[in-house]
Order: C-alpha cells, then structure tokens, then sequence
C-alpha cells in the first residue's frame, strides 16, 4: 500500500496538542496594566520626591512627616523593601526629582525657613552633594517650590514651579553643571507633572493655573528641546499628581493627585504619544506621592489619601499578559488546510478557515432602540436612543468593556437614529442629526471622552434617518429622509460640505467604512425596502452586488471591503424582521450566521467584519447584546472508519 508521503508529497505531522491561533491568545492574555501592593515606607510622608526607571529601583526623599516637619530622609527601594540611606543636606518638602535610584537631583521645594531656595543637590548612589542652585536660587526672594522636573543628574528640566504663590511659566535647563533659563511654557502653572529622560525632550502635564488663569489646568505640553507645545488634554484634571518620570513623550504613565476641590484621586492615564486613556486605578486614592518609572513599570509611595497626615503605602505598576510584539512564531500558529496527527489524543485533525458566530454580551442597563454606537466590542460607547412609549427621547452615553456598561456623561439633547462616525472609539465619536419625539434633528454633538459639545449643524434634519461612517474628525452622512433622498454630508472636522449624491437615495439604510472609502446597504427607497449597495471613493458613489434579502432599519459594521450587514426590517410583512447576517468580501455578499433575536433599528459598531456588535432595538424594546466573532481557525477530527 502506497503511504500518504508518496500520495501528497509530504509527512503528517506528528503533534502533542492543538495549535493555538496567535490572535485568539493575545484576547485571551490581553497586554494590560495594573496596580500592586509593594513593599512600605519606613516613614509616612507626604509632598516629597522621587527618582527611578522601574518599579524595582527607586528613590525618594524629602517631604513633610505628620509633625508637621520638613525632613531630609532618602529611601531607597530594590522592588521588595525600602532601605533609609543618606538623608538630604536641607531638609524640605514641595520637592521635586529627577534621575534614577543610584543618580538623581532633588531640586527646589520649601525648607524649615519658609524661605524657600532653588537648592539642587545631586545623588551619586551614597550621598548627597550641594550643587548650582537655580537661577532663582537660595539668595532669591522668591520661593522655587511646586514645580515639576524630568531628566537625568547631567541634563534635566525644572519648570511649572511657584513663587511666592503665584504659578510661573519659566523653565529652566540643567547641563550637569549649571541651571539656564529658556523658554517659557505657554500656560503658567505649579503642582503639574513633569516626564522625560533628558532636557531635550519632555511632558508638562496638569497642574494649578496662575493668579489671572485660576483653577485646575488639563492641558499638557511637549518640550523639543528649544520650546514648548501645546497637545492633548488628560481626561480628568487634578494636581499633585504623578507620573512615570522616565517615561517619554510617545509612551508614559499620570497616577493619582488631587481633584477639584481637595478629592483624593485613584486615577491612572495612559499617554500612547497621541490620547490620554483612563486605565487600572490605584488601590489607594491619593495625591502628594513620590512617583516614578516608565510607562510599563512603576511605583508610588507615600503621599496623603485625605486633608492631613500621611500614608506608607508603595504602589507598583507592571504589565502582565501577551505584549502585542510577541512573535506568532513562538505559538503553535495553524495553517488553514493543515493536517496532523495529535498524539496526545490519538486523532488526526485538520484546520479549517474560521466561521462566524453571535454570542450573547452583558445586556445594557436599560431597553432601547435606534442607539449610536462607535469603537470595538472591547471598549464600546453608546450613546442616545429612544425607550418605550411614553419615555423621551435618550441623553445616555454609556461605555462597554467586554463585560459590563457604565454610564459615563450624557448628551446636551436626546435623540434616536442618528448618524454615529462608526469608526469612532471610547475618546473621540461624533452624532449627527437623529429625531427628538419623532421630529428629525440637524444638530451634531463631539465627545471627547468626557463630555459632549455641540459643533456645526448637517445641511437638513432628513439625514436624521441616514447612515453614517467615518471618524470623529473626518465622516459622511449617508441618504435622507422621509421622503427618500440621495443626498450625502461630508464632515471634516469643523463644517459639512454636500458631496456626491447616491445613486440610489434611501433611509433607514446601514453603512461601513470610512470618509473616502464609505459603503452603503438597505435602505427605504418610497416605501419599499431595498438590496442596493453602494461604494464611495472620496468623489462619487458606484453600484455593486445587492444583498441577497432586501430590508432597511438593521446594523451595519466593518469596512469598504469587509462588512456585515445585520437583522432588521424585511419587506413582507412590514413588521417580520429578519435575524440573518450578510457578510460583504468587496464583491458579493453571502448570508452567515443568525442574530439569536431579531430585531430593527439597533445600536451597532465594529472597525471589522471579524468582531462585530449590536445593543438593544425593537420591538418590542430591549437591552440585549449580542457579539460577532470569526476564530482564526476551527479545528475538526478526521474520521478515520
């Protein structure tokens, strides 16, 4: 008998257990950050400093103990314990440091006098040596305390510091000899944070506003070396906080501090060189900590949790799960079409290309329909929406982690089957139009991960009952009406600007995809529900293959080339929704997996065609959630008999 080698061409593997598809084992060990207990001061204190690389190697020193009394203690940590070693030459508090664990600066900060001095002093890993103090220095009126310092022991910044109570803009550059003033912050302020590993390139992030800018400051600047620049705002304002200080302007970590008026904050931001991102909390609310590190390992230590007194508490930060870096090649990555032999199991098995399927989410907290929605079905929002008879129209906006929903801050007006940027996430979505009570909306609503503001209104309030696709800053608002329309918004940030009209017009159609590379499906076309797909390019819109059932008023996801189309209205009889999935390849569409409820007018998003999500719709209303998912691969046993 001829063996298999002589027939195929090659040898069945012989395998001790099924492969592992690389994509399905970076969901299961997703890459994320969280907060642990690490080990205790040997002296509470609070408003001190601190220096370090890692949550395995530190330094903190002065600070104000609960007398109380300034003090001079440095303390040193190795990931396990903290060990006192030399104290500072002054002693004070309002401090701030640079460096790491075995070569840092302790800079500025207020000594027993009340006579506040630039005072820098410099650690070699043993001892601390008085060195040039700032060009505000120890003969200076004015006091150098509150501020914010990055860098290292020979090239480090001071700036965002306070004299004689009043915040200031200057900041100040050390070359490992002598202090230079340079160029200012745009935005006085103290009490911010400061991140960077030398003087050539730094954050600036929060703090307290000045005499004529009071108040607590969300902003966040970028040194460049020369000057400083204006960038994103962190989520939540706060002052004496702290951050990962040798983290860098691409990657870097802003823990805990003070919200108005006097809370104690757990809050931790990450800072991905573009957004800020609210990730794991502390444990312990607290401001007034020493904190350091990079932005995948850090610590915080000491500090005060409410209007007094002080805590011993260390914090460490670490990443644990699969980074997205790994390579593939370290799992046992399939190959669809392989065929093996599992020993373990005494089978032979084959790979086969995954299929779809809708499992059940965590249902939201309350029914409704005709929801906006944006990001993926890990980090979700919704937003709007309308409720059983008798309840107006919705101003929710809600988040959804995977597993649960938070109600986060609501909408300026309720409203229904509006046009979401449907390529949106969690910190930047857009609204447009929808119908309040029935009557159709031109107004468009922004969020940015806080709150809602209204920007320009669409040209009519028939793209109420439209699509719509894109981002927050660059979206299309597809069709119009009643009366159907082929009309088509585009949005770039600030103003809308009719564009090439649809071939076909329609309403309560679905879409996917982006600005310039948008499509659309279904749709009322004069009352009849309609098959009718189309694409755009950035200028003008072209027929392709129809759906294999027409209907209108269902979910849409993915993107010019990979979408989905989902449930909704058939046309006979008006009131049958149909539960099945259409999976768009570019070309054609090919009916998949079913919803497990049928339903019109739900909240739908997903980026891909591969995990998808629709919330809530009618009738009657309802809460459900329901996830698409596509396996990499499905592995099946050969039957040998």
């Amino acid at each position: 008998m001829a063996e298999y080698k002589e027939i195929k061409g090659f040898q069945v593997q012989t395998r001790s257990s099924d492969p592992v598809p690389y994509a399905q084992e970076l969901a299961d060990n997703p890459y994320v950050g969280s907060w642990a207990s690490g080990g205790d001061l040997n002296s509470s204190r609070r408003l001190l400093a601190a220096s370090g690389v890692s949550n395995s190697s530190g330094l903190v020193f002065g600070g104000r103990t609960p007398a109380p009394a300034k003090t001079g203690v440095t303390e040193q940590y190795n990931g396990t314990s903290w060990t006192e070693v030399a104290d500072l030459d002054q002693a004070r508090d309002y401090i701030v440091g640079a460096g790491t664990a075995t070569a840092a600066l302790a800079i500025g900060g207020s000594t027993s006098t009340s006579t506040t001095a630039g005072y820098t002093e410099n650690w070699n890993g043993s001892a601390w040596t008085e060195v040039n103090a700032l060009t505000r220095g120890p003969s200076s009126p004015q006091s150098t305390t509150y501020g914010a310092a990055s860098g290292s022991n020979t090239s480090a910044l001071f700036y965002a510091s306070d004299e004689v109570s009043n915040a200031n803009a200057r900041t100040e550059s050390w070359d490992g000899t002598n202090w230079t003033e340079v160029n200012d912050q745009n935005t006085a302020r103290s009490y911010g944070v400061g991140v960077g590993t030398s003087n050539s390139a730094a954050l600036l992030i929060g703090g307290l506003g000045s005499p004529s800018n009071p108040g607590f400051i969300a902003n966040v600047e970028e040194w460049n070396g020369s000057s400083w620049t204006e960038i994103a705002d962190i989520n939540t304002v706060r002052i004496q906080a702290s951050g990962a200080m040798q983290g860098t302007t691409e990657a870097t970590i802003y823990f805990g501090g003070r919200t108005p008026p006097a809370t104690s904050s757990a809050l931790t931001e990450n800072w991905d060189g573009t957004s800020w991102t609210e990730v794991a909390d502390l444990a312990t609310a607290r401001r007034g900590s020493g904190g350091s590190g990079v932005a995948t390992s850090a610590f915080m230590a000491g500090g005060q949790t409410g209007p007094s007194g002080s805590v011993v508490t260390t914090e460490e930060w670490a990443f644990s799960g699969l980074p997205p870096s790994t390579p593939a090649a370290d799992y046992a990555d399939a190959i669809v079409g392989d065929f093996y032999y599992n020993s373990s199991t005494g089978q032979f098995k084959n790979n086969f290309a995954g299929t779809g399927s809708w499992a059940s989410g965590t249902s939201m907290p309350s029914a409704s329909a005709g929801r906006g929605m944006a990001g993926p079905t890990s980090a979700a929002i919704a937003y709007g929406g309308t409720g059983p008879p008798g309840t107006a129209s919705q101003t929710l906006t809600e988040y959804y982690d995977g597993s649960s929903w938070t109600e986060v801050a609501d909408l300026n007006q309720g409203r229904f089957m509006g046009d979401p940027a449907t390529q949106g996430s969690q910190t930047a979505a857009l609204f447009a139009a929808g119908a309040y009570n029935g009557t159709g909306q031109v107004n468009v609503e922004s969020w940015d991960g806080s709150s809602w503001t209204e920007v320009n209104n669409v040209p009519t309030a028939q793209h109420s009952y439209a699509a719509g696709a894109g981002t927050q800053t660059a979206a299309l608002a597809i069709g119009a009406g009643p009366p159907n329309r082929a009309l088509v918004a585009s949005w770039d940030g600030s103003n809308w600007t009719d564009v090439g009209e649809l071939n076909t017009g329609r309403y309560f159609n679905s879409a996917s995809g982006t600005q310039t590379a948008g499509l659309t499906f279904s749709g009322d076309v004069d009352n009849t529900f309609t098959a009718n797909t189309e694409s755009y390019d950035g200028t003008s819109w072209t027929e392709l293959n129809n759906l294999n059932t027409a209907r209108a008023t269902g979910g849409g996801a993915g993107t010019q080339t990979s979408a989905l189309m989902i449930t909704g209205n058939i046309p006979s009889p008006s009131s049958t929704m149909k539960a099945e999935t259409e999976q768009w390849d570019g070309t054609s569409w090919t009916e998949v997996g079913d919803v497990a409820t049928a339903r019109n007018r739900p909240g739908s998003t997903g980026a891909t065609a591969v995990n998808a999500m629709i919330a809530g719709g009618q009738p009657p209303y309802m809460a459900n959630v329901e996830i698409w998912e596509i396996p990499d691969f499905e592995i099946k046993t050969v039957t040998t008999s």
